[in-house]
């Protein structure tokens, strides 16, 4: 059987290239990543074009001139429709090689992907950062056409005041797109809130009885017949943004809320419609296309990313989490020598996700700690969650590297350290594991575990498991909330 949603680890660029065909999305959302703390001059730096590639890795959100930029700049000038090269080759001139561009280009040769995959009848919702919206209509302008544009969105969100010398930002940027004049629409309302003077009302010309309605400080004229209906949505939608303490928080810097991907999917597809996110980040977009009962596809380059989507559909939908395949995650010992050859962070964060071990700190801050991953257990009734430190190694290894596991183990007071390595363990490695002897647990009776244990990726591709007490559910990672399937849906109209 063909399966209609998807995941995809990757760089959305091929993946879209390779894997989804002409007209086949009808909707797309994307919140790409952009340093929205970075100042201008910062942004708009030039540069020598010989700094890192224009790609992005785990939660860092900032673009920047490079080979790879350059050849995307390559492809469009040529082979782009002249509207879009003229605007990019103008684009270049007046901003120069810098962040600013690099970003530009690198979306510009995406959104004609988007373009070409969107069904005529689709609909795109670009959110972008205030710094860089200006630039991205003109790119939306030429890649989908200026008839094509609907609408700006202003999604306003309340907050703390800050000490500022400028107005706070409380609002973000979503372009409304389509690609036709033939799309999806189902009008959406907000309700009045509670009528004052019931009994009183004005008659129109054409005989409908209406009255004035205050809502937020607008006033509106609000036919009776539409009363249970509420005030139709406009372009500014007051949704609160996800606050530090929120059941749904995953802990992911870019999460969306949810009420804010209900809307868009709401708004613009129909149950069974296929929605499309190229830049998936925690996944909000797939788990409220999930709960509407749309299809869904969704692309991230991080593989720390597709783990939190996948932990987060199973723990939000259970049972009722409708098949999914996942594409361009190892499956064998020659694609994840692959992978370690092309990014040691995404190996590294891949085959902690083979022990459901959770990544130790983010690998651009600070020092290396020389632990990878942990994971944390229970073993008795206390409630005192114990741990099991992880370390993953790409390339050589040696006995050394186990003796200093054993003093990382001392010094984080880990129970369990595990040991997990591309390469085959040496002998003199698996005596040094033997010696630090076991683990035994006190309200288990009877039970001991290997105080290191060595597993190599080509054993846990086979099945073995990191063997440790599991009388409790683990704590290494958040739940996402729990939720039934919804299918609502609002009116078509054309």
């Amino acid at each position: 059987m063909k399966l209609e949603n998807k995941l995809y680890f990757g760089d959305n660029l091929q993946i879209m290239r390779k894997y989804i065909s002409d007209d086949s999305i009808d909707l797309i959302y994307l919140d790409p990543p952009f340093n929205s703390k970075a100042t201008y001059n910062i942004l708009f730096e030039e540069k020598n074009g010989t700094r890192s590639r224009a790609q992005i890795t785990a939660f860092e959100d900032t673009w920047h001139w490079g080979l790879e930029s350059e050849e995307a700049y390559h492809e469009i000038v040529p082979k782009g429709s002249k509207k879009l090269s003229d605007l990019i080759q103008s684009l270049r001139s007046f901003l120069g090689q810098n962040d600013m561009m690099a970003y530009l280009t690198m979306m510009a040769i995406r959104l004609v992907e988007m373009h070409r995959i969107l069904k005529p009848t689709g609909s795109i919702y670009l959110h972008c950062d205030p710094t860089a919206s200006h630039c991205l209509k003109l790119v939306m302008d030429a890649v989908f056409g200026t008839k094509n544009f609907k609408n700006e969105i202003i999604w306003h969100y309340r907050r703390w005041t800050a000490v500022s010398n400028k107005f706070q930002r409380l609002h973000d940027n979503i372009l409304f797109y389509t690609k036709s004049n033939n799309y999806t629409f189902n009008t959406q309302y907000e309700p009045y809130g509670d009528w004052i003077e019931k009994d009183y009302s004005y008659v129109g010309e054409d005989g409908k009885h209406w009255r004035w309605h205050t809502v937020k400080g607008k006033r509106y004229k609000v036919y009776l017949e539409d009363k249970d209906k509420g005030v139709k949505i406009g372009d500014v939608w007051q949704i609160p943004f996800i606050g530090s303490t929120a059941k749904e928080r995953l802990g992911y810097p870019t999460q969306k809320p949810e009420a804010l991907m209900e809307r868009i999917i709401k708004v613009s597809s129909n149950k069974g419609d296929l929605v499309c996110d190229p830049f998936c980040g925690c996944g909000t977009t797939i788990a409220v296309a999930e709960s509407l009962n749309r299809h869904w596809i969704g692309i991230d380059i991080t593989y720390l990313a597709v783990n939190l989507m996948k932990r987060r559909l199973k723990g939000t939908f259970g049972t009722e989490l409708s098949p999914y395949e996942v594409f361009g995650v190892p499956k064998d010992l020659h694609s994840a020598e692959a992978l370690a050859e092309q990014s040691r962070y995404q190996f590294e964060w891949w085959a902690l996700d083979l022990i459901d071990a959770h990544p130790y700190q983010d690998k651009k801050k600070g020092a290396d700690s020389g632990i990878d991953g942990i994971i944390y257990f229970f073993d008795d009734n206390s409630g005192i969650a114990k741990k099991i430190i992880a370390q993953v190694k790409s390339g050589n290894v040696s006995r050394g590297q186990i003796a200093t596991l054993k003093g990382d183990m001392e010094r984080e007071k880990a129970e369990i350290g595990a040991f997990i390595t591309l390469e085959e363990p040496t002998r003199p490695m698996i005596e040094e594991a033997i010696s630090t002897g076991f683990y035994e647990p006190e309200f288990l009776q009877g039970k001991k575990y290997p105080n290191i244990q060595i597993l190599t990726i080509k054993e846990l591709l086979e099945g073995k498991k990191l063997t440790y007490p599991r009388i409790m559910p683990e704590a290494t990672f958040k739940i996402a909330k729990r939720k039934r399937k919804s299918g609502e849906q609002g009116e078509l109209i054309y």
